[in-house]
């Protein structure tokens, strides 16, 4: 039996100046899928983005997200909701005075990890991203692609239900791309849903997996396996 991650039901989110971000969407994602949300700039797809991290409220509607109602629940449960994701940003948000052993296991100590498992996680994920030997290394002293793949190991390392990516490729070259993106592949391979903002046609046209086009805050186009501008 499938089972719903994420579901909109209705959704619609009005910002103060009655800009109209998302229009009556109703959609459903299941876990184990990846997802891309696709769309043109100023779509809805970043307010798509923002309402699964509760970083914005719907104006009418229900969103669900890991078992958690978005908007019923309290303000002191939301870094219970954050910390059952893993999110993924085109900016790595790494901290820099940190090394890649302390970016990464900074996720597991706020949550209190004990320190044993802590370690083996850490190296276990390093391990999976392919940075086990650069542990000790600043985000200074490494590229782009290796900065992002830390984030991604941050994202990981509590073993989320639900990884969300934004643009999370947005600031690689062609060939970092598509390492990046062979880790996303083995991540949602292991079981975990995985569900990607993207403006980069050529990964979507390769990739093949279920595609949500928006455009002017409602849903244009939800196929199971398509491109990135299939049928528009």
């Amino acid at each position: 039996m499938t089972q719903p991650m994420i579901t909109m039901e209705h959704v619609s989110k009005k910002y103060e100046n009655d800009a109209l971000a998302l229009d009556d969407v109703n959609i459903t994602i299941n876990k184990g899928e990846f997802v891309f949300i696709v769309g043109p700039s100023g779509a809805g797809k970043s307010t798509f983005m923002r309402l699964l991290l509760r970083e914005t409220l719907p104006s009418s509607g229900t969103v669900k997200v890991n078992g958690y109602n978005i908007s019923k629940m309290k303000n002191k449960d939301v870094p219970y909701l954050r910390r059952s994701l893993g999110i993924v940003f085109q900016d790595y948000r790494l901290l820099p005075n940190k090394t890649v052993y302390e970016n990464v296991a900074f996720a597991m100590r706020v949550i209190e990890a004990p320190r044993r498992l802590i370690q083996r996680s850490v190296i276990s994920v390093l391990d999976v991203v392919g940075l086990k030997e650069k542990y000790r290394c600043f985000p200074s002293q490494l590229s782009g692609g290796e900065q992002q793949r830390v984030a991604i190991a941050r994202a990981i390392v509590n073993q989320p239900s639900i990884v969300i990516a934004d643009e999370p490729t947005g600031n690689l070259d062609p060939e970092t791309t598509w390492g990046i993106m062979e880790i996303f592949h083995r991540i949602n391979q292991s079981g975990t849903t995985i569900v990607m903002a993207t403006h980069n046609k050529d990964i979507v046209d390769t990739m093949q997996r279920r595609v949500i086009a928006i455009s002017d805050g409602k849903i244009i186009r939800d196929v199971a396996q398509g491109g990135y501008d299939d049928e528009i």
